[in-house]
């Protein structure tokens, strides 16, 4: 038997993953950021293939990650994981600035910043781990970075109760009208499976 709630015991931090393709910025929410060595410096990001910033990144080799603060609003997981850059421009309010690589990062609720050049790829299925060396990072603030942990306790809104029967998402806060929940249905907004969906009570 295999508790899928186990994971979220790690403490994954949340980031805003940036990337560009020609004239177009973009980003997401990622909680997969790693360092890998210091010597040389390198990271690792995971992505899910489903989203716009994963196509961006495997076309350019290049993105920026911006290490998110617990003062982070709930307005800037929206922004950034509630929508598709394929049909927002996320970047349409001055939402960031550049770094030296020409990309966008999150300045604001931000206490990192580290740039990426990929240097390898992993197939992981539903997901791509992306290898890179860094090649700019800076200190923005001392403020203590986010965990899954803290925004699902302190940040993310508690679901308002369900007048019809249905299934929320355990992951982004979803919530599916109807009974029963398909068991092959995926989250539209995080790319969860069904079995992060849980009855509305």
């Amino acid at each position: 038997m295999i508790d899928t709630k186990s994971v979220f015991k790690i403490p994954f931090g949340l980031f805003v993953l940036t990337a560009k393709d020609g004239d177009k910025d973009n980003g997401c929410i990622i909680n997969t950021a790693m360092q890998l060595t210091s010597k040389p410096q390198r990271i690792s990001i995971t992505v899910n293939k489903a989203n716009y910033t994963h196509d961006m990144i495997m076309k350019t080799g290049l993105f920026n990650v911006s290490v998110l603060t617990e003062s982070t609003p709930f307005g800037i997981f929206e922004h950034f994981g509630f929508q598709s850059g394929k049909d927002a421009d996320k970047f349409a309010q001055g939402e960031g600035e550049r770094s030296s690589n020409g990309l966008m990062y999150v300045p604001w609720n931000t206490n990192a910043l580290m740039s990426g050049k990929v240097i390898e790829t992993v197939d992981c299925g539903t997901h791509t781990l992306f290898v890179a060396d860094v090649t700019e990072a800076k200190v923005l603030s001392d403020a203590p970075s986010v965990t899954y942990d803290y925004y699902q306790k302190n940040i993310k809104p508690r679901p308002e109760p369900a007048k019809k029967k249905g299934w929320v998402c355990k992951i982004c806060g979803y919530v599916y009208e109807g009974d029963p929940l398909p068991a092959d249905f995926i989250c539209p907004i995080c790319k969860h499976p069904a079995e992060d969906f849980e009855l509305v009570k």
